[in-house]
């Protein structure tokens, strides 16, 4: 396998994913310096996901129009200027109109980098390349806090913005240098109506939830949001069965293999976005830890999720991927779950070890559930599975955040007093069992489902296993 390909996506992956989670540490600095409040600042955060939820949609089609590499080049350069204006900014309305712009530029990049990726590699070789593609998504939330505790401290919360500058910089010479050339091919006409409708649905859910869980609005807006997002949803549904080109090729649902993989993949996402807002609070509130102390703890999952890249081709080549995903979802869904016994008196040797075998069991998970989406896609229909794999995944994550805000808000409204650790035991219990139910998605596949990119079945030499095991295979 090429190794530069997936190495050069996941850097600017990873510039994406880190940045949407280091700001929520330096909310109350930001605040301060634009004269606003924390709260009302959350607006920002709230701007980068409904941008998302927009453009994530059309991204497959700009990358077939004007060409995956150049897409892919052009928006690491908007959320350079996106970042620039965000550091620049001086009031709530400019600062969340800069993270809406960044949200533009990570909106192309998560999906057209993995378009890119999957356009250039072998299906052979398509866990071994995901493996590294994966590592971003669940680091980035992971690092982001402690790396932002660290950066407002030390030195002015501006820098989180501008680190990215010359990140991206690399990134776009590096994606010019090495990746594969990628000619722009004949498009249909954009699906005007489909976007419109789909942009209101995944933005009307996404802000929906997002108001819910941290109601800094009216929880009244959320519900009428949430609700023009699901009718605008049914409405784009009626619409794709009659549109010559519709945007979201919905009928890839019709295959098995694509449809578990986006619809239990969506679900077991559920519990992995619950539990980067869950697990600092739970050690914040819970456990009486500062910000850095308790983003030192989470930091080991994104070790394991490192580790695990390794051996993932092997375990996938061995067993196959409807038994991995199977056992991984339930074993990854149990490793939340533990995260609801741990308590003040938890030896912090022992949550480390947790927190880093569900690092490594998430990160297996994701490889296979990423690669499996692609199993049995046909190359020209690449682009129309990216979109709705990715609008899948933010939609997932948003309601996992919303379900665990939901359930603290529930606990103390019940119970007429703050939050306590009992609380947030309940939520991971909760989430767990969401994540879990992926396994029947599994569960139905076929046996033999993706061999073709897992390899399991055909005939493997020892030699084949050392290379596929090795690190950077």
């Amino acid at each position: 396998m090429n190794r530069t390909i997936p190495l050069i996506l996941a850097v600017a992956l990873f510039m994406e994913n880190m940045d949407s989670t280091v700001i929520a540490t330096s909310l109350p600095a930001i605040a301060i310096d634009i004269h606003t409040s924390p709260i009302a600042l959350k607006l920002a955060l709230t701007a980068y996901l409904v941008s998302l939820a927009i453009f994530i949609p059309i991204s497959g089609w700009m990358a077939d129009r004007f060409g995956a590499k150049t897409v892919f080049r052009a928006a690491i350069a908007v959320f350079i200027v996106g970042s620039i204006a965000c550091a620049l900014s001086g009031s709530l309305p400019a600062f969340v109109v800069s993270r809406f712009l960044q949200g533009i530029g990570g909106a192309m990049m998560t999906p057209v980098g993995r378009l890119v990726l999957v356009r250039a590699t072998p299906k052979s070789e398509l866990v071994a390349a995901m493996s590294w593609l994966t590592v971003p998504a669940l680091v980035g939330p992971l690092v982001g806090p402690p790396v932002g505790g660290f950066i407002t401290t030390y030195f002015t919360w501006h820098w989180i913005f501008l680190i990215n500058v010359p990140i991206g910089l690399v990134g776009i010479w590096l994606a010019t240098r090495f990746l594969p050339k990628t000619e722009p091919v004949q498009t249909p006409p954009l699906d005007f109506i489909g976007f419109v409708l789909s942009g209101l649905a995944a933005s009307g859910v996404v802000f929906g939830l997002s108001v819910v869980s941290l109601p800094y609005l009216p929880p009244i807006v959320g519900v009428i949001t949430v609700a023009v997002g699901l009718v605008s949803g049914a409405l784009y549904l009626l619409h794709a069965r009659h549109a010559k080109n519709p945007l979201l090729a919905l009928e890839l649902f019709r295959n098995q293999v694509f449809r578990s993989s986006v619809l239990g993949g969506g679900l077991f996402r559920i519990g992995i976005g619950a539990v980067p807002f869950l697990l600092p609070l739970m050690f914040q509130i819970g456990f009486g830890l500062t910000p850095f102390q308790s983003g030192m703890i989470t930091f080991v999952s994104a070790i394991g999720a490192i580790g695990m890249k390794f051996v993932t081709a092997l375990i996938f080549r061995v067993a196959g991927f409807r038994r991995v995903l199977v056992v991984g979802s339930l074993v990854a869904a149990a490793s939340i779950a533990i995260n609801g016994l741990f308590t003040p008196d938890t030896p912090y040797l022992l949550m480390l070890a947790m927190l880093l075998v569900g690092g490594f069991i998430r990160s297996m998970f994701f490889t296979g559930v990423n690669a499996l989406a692609y199993a049995e896609v046909s190359a020209e229909d690449t682009s129309k599975a990216t979109p709705i794999a990715a609008v899948f995944q933010q939609l997932s994550i948003a309601l996992g955040v919303a379900v665990a805000g939901g359930i603290l808000e529930v606990s103390t409204s019940l119970n007429d007093r703050s939050l306590t650790l009992a609380d947030f035991h309940t939520a991971f219990f909760v989430v767990a069992v969401i994540s879990a139910a992926a396994s029947l998605s599994f569960m139905r596949l076929a046996p033999d489902a993706g061999n073709a990119v897992s390899g399991h079945g055909r005939l493997t030499t020892p030699k084949t296993l050392e290379a596929v095991s090795t690190p950077g295979n």
